[in-house]
């Protein structure tokens, strides 16, 4: 690194972090990203399911300590860290949200829809307009066109069509098509993993690449302790350096906070901004979305031929909530079956043998239900340190009765759908993952009611802006990945026009 001072400096690297970093570098900004883990390997391990899902390869050092379904006592979780953040572990889904999912934003569906075409252009989308019943209106066509039906998603989507509801293929951030890059082979290996020839587009293989053509540095391995702030301006970010734990300063006209809706507020939390009004909402209204995978067996081998088949979604049940709690249901996309040993070591007590057993006969559906927000659940910091001296983050969550409902509502609409295609017993198996997480900083119209304002600048310092997932008031029902990057590229419009 030849400078510790920058226009912009980006905390975290993910969805939100990249399109940020690429559209101010682009604009003449000189630009840091700073991120907490390291490069991908990108090596045969990274599709090794046992590597990655299991032994989990890429690990923090520093533990998330989570309480969650009422346990009595917080057990320590250690997520993953590397460049390109959830994003290169992503399986690629990459949905808009519904102009009635903006009813309780600060911004319009209109506000968002331009920057959506342009995420979706620089993702490199795969996807066809207008075959999704529920899909918001558009200005632009995807970039790529959808590849064929392979046979296990042949059968989902046969299914569906005979019970009346009309499924779609899924808009996918994977390369399927466009020859200038390395071409998805069609593996197993999409979600959960790091893509070993880099045909997943994740921010790294995409997003980042681009911005590296202007005045632009990724500093990897570096872990954001706080900021300093004084007189309503960050002058200062205090960085530890994870090989050496040598702990350093940066200075930036501009501070983008993108960690995600776990770590930034984290971070928040240690900078002591409690003069600011809107602080007693750091942390607060964490959502994840509420998910199941429904397992079925089939008299059959559901996959012979070890292809990919995350390719249908089902948005048909997405308003059948809306009157009624006035957000939306969900979403269900099939979803690829985990190998023998990780089956085994997710399956019930009793039945870790057979379901291992079973794997070839076995297909999945995913269902990801919207979750409210709630003030009870929240991130902190505990009083116990990690190797960094740095308080460990804690999470405490527990889904509402309403939050269950609809669950379960795409839960017996799945099941229905692969009982159709063959199947002859399911057993739904409820998600833990935060990787879905949003909403601990929420933005609104009132400092008194949120966090940052509609802009992400965070209420009463001027040149704080957060825009990882945390800045979502409600997380719909689809993948937040899109939202999140096109929410990036609007407040990145923003602080070029106010800080260019």
């Amino acid at each position: 690194m030849k400078s510790t001072r920058f226009d912009a400096i980006i905390v975290g690297s993910g969805f939100g972090g990249s399109a940020a970093a690429y559209s101010l570098a682009k604009a003449g900004l000189k630009t840091l990203l700073v991120e907490r883990g390291n490069w991908a390997r990108r090596d045969a391990l990274d599709w090794d399911q046992e590597s990655i899902l299991l032994k989990q390869r890429y690990r923090s050092k520093s533990p998330i300590f989570v309480k969650q379904y009422n346990d009595k006592d917080f057990k320590a979780v250690h997520p993953n860290e590397v460049v390109g953040g959830m994003s290169v572990f992503y399986g690629g889904a990459s949905l808009r949200l519904r102009e009635n999912d903006f009813e309780t934003w600060p911004i319009r569906y209109t506000d968002l829809e331009p920057y959506y075409g342009k995420s979706e252009h620089l993702l490199e989308v795969h996807g066809e307009a207008g075959q999704d019943i529920y899909e918001p209106a558009r200005s632009t066509d995807y970039p790529f066109k959808s590849i064929d039906l392979t046979l296990p998603a042949v059968r989902v989507d046969r299914a569906a069509r005979k019970l009346g509801y009309r499924p779609f293929k899924i808009p996918l951030a994977i390369n399927f098509t466009n020859t200038s890059r390395t071409v998805c082979i069609k593996c197993l290996t999409c979600d959960g993993h790091p893509c070993k020839i880099e045909a997943k587009n994740d921010s790294t293989t995409t997003i980042l690449r681009r911005a590296q053509a202007f005045d632009f540095e990724i500093m990897p391995n570096v872990i954001v302790q706080r900021f300093v702030e004084k007189n309503g301006k960050i002058t200062s970010v205090v960085c530890i350096d994870q090989s050496s734990k040598r702990t350093f300063e940066l200075s930036a006209t501009v501070v983008v906070l993108s960690a995600g809706a776990i770590h930034s507020p984290a971070i928040l939390l240690r900078s002591h901004l409690e003069k600011y009004e809107n602080h007693t909402f750091i942390g607060k209204f964490l959502m994840r979305h509420c998910n199941a995978t429904v397992a079925t067996v089939f008299p059959f081998h559901t996959n012979p031929d070890n292809t990919f088949h995350k390719q249908i979604c089902l948005t048909d049940f997405y308003e059948d909530f809306r009157k009624k709690y006035g957000s939306s249901t969900g979403i269900i996309q099939d979803l690829r079956t985990p190998s023998s040993s990780v089956l085994k070591h997710y399956a019930p007590r009793g039945s870790k043998n057979l379901v291992a057993l079973l794997e070839r006969r076995i297909q999945n559906m995913l269902c990801i239900a919207e979750d409210d927000p709630s003030v009870d659940n929240a991130v902190g910091l505990s009083p116990e340190t990690d190797a960094y001296g740095l308080e460990i983050v804690k999470v405490v969550h527990q889904y509402s009765s309403r939050d269950c409902e609809r669950r379960d509502y795409l839960v017996d609409k799945a099941r229905r759908i692969m009982k159709q295609a063959g199947g002859i017993l399911s057993y739904a198996y409820n998600l833990d993952s935060f990787s879905h997480a949003v909403g601990t900083l929420r933005f609104g119209n009132d400092p008194g009611e949120s966090v940052l304002d509609k802009n992400c600048l965070f209420w009463g310092i001027d040149n704080l802006f957060v825009l990882d997932g945390s800045f979502m008031p409600s997380p719909g029902g689809v993948n937040p990945s899109l939202t999140i990057a096109a929410n990036a590229l609007r407040v990145a419009d923003y602080i070029q026009d106010a800080f260019g």
